[in-house]
């Protein structure tokens, strides 16, 4: 299949379902500064998406995964997801039959990307749609399996709580993530008490109130870095009073500083590690 680029007209993707071999694989290129949505739809096959430039998020029933350069997400067969991407993009999807390794993780998750399994997804996007499945191309597509069924999950996800009322405080929390309310300010809001709202959010999600809106904040600040957004910009639009603060919080969670995190991940934009 061709790397898909502004330039693609419709016909040139094909459902990844409709082709008759065990892994099809794609690329897409996109310079366009934007956003991309894709609502919930579900594949026969499984996927995993590696973003290469860019940042992409994953909505499944239950949970939102974050991607951030030189990851992935592994989206099992037949599960509902949205996907939203932001800044310029650069990516590549392998779509692999349910049946074809057990190996493979039964739920959605993140995980980190080896060179070799970002180089055999390069090369896998280059081949026929259609390729040999006696030949050397078969034998690439069995490599690639085998380095994904070996990647480490990386912790980029955040349960989704299903009672509506939760719901509803998550998209206020999300669409003001700045507001640093207190736990009560935030139950009022919710139309709850105190404790009903500690004992529902660790019900459905398995965090504490305060574990769960940490986490948004680390999903949220990896997302707005790769899109080009400064440390300072991030720590300002999350509501911290000051960058380390911020940075301590981070390094907490994900082990590392966000300056370095994106680093390792994302050398060409020349983040400086702190």
């Amino acid at each position: 299949m061709p790397i898909l680029t502004d330039s693609s007209v419709a016909s040139d993707w094909i459902e990844p379902d409709d082709v008759a071999r065990p892994v099809v694989t794609y690329g897409v290129a996109s310079n366009k500064v934007g956003t991309i949505e894709l609502d919930m739809h579900c594949h026969a096959k499984g996927q995993i998406m590696l973003v290469q430039r860019g940042a992409l998020s994953c909505r499944v029933e239950g949970g939102l995964w974050i991607v951030p350069p030189r990851s992935a997400v592994w989206i099992p067969s037949g599960a509902l997801h949205a996907i939203k991407a932001t800044g310029s993009l650069e990516g590549y999807s392998a779509f692999v039959a349910a049946d074809i390794d057990s190996r493979l993780p039964q739920r959605c998750c993140s995980v980190s990307v080896t060179p070799l399994l970002r180089e055999l997804l390069f090369r896998a996007a280059s081949l026929p749609l259609f390729y040999d499945e006696d030949g050397a191309n078969s034998r690439l597509m069995a490599v690639l399996l085998d380095e994904l069924a070996a990647a480490t999950v990386e912790d980029l996800h955040l349960p989704m709580p299903a009672d509506p009322r939760l719901r509803a405080l998550v998209d206020l929390m999300m669409a003001a993530p700045a507001e640093r309310s207190s736990l009560e300010g935030w139950a009022k809001r919710a139309g709850l008490s105190e404790r009903t709202l500690v004992r529902l959010i660790g019900r459905e999600t398995g965090m504490s109130f305060g574990r769960w809106r940490q986490q948004l904040g680390v999903m949220l600040a990896v997302q707005w870095l790769a899109g080009g957004a400064s440390i300072q910009q991030v720590a300002a639009d999350l509501g911290y009073e000051s960058v380390p603060s911020f940075v301590t919080m981070f390094r907490k969670t994900l082990g590392t500083s966000p300056g370095r995190y994106m680093a390792e991940r994302y050398s060409g934009r020349g983040a400086t590690a702190r």
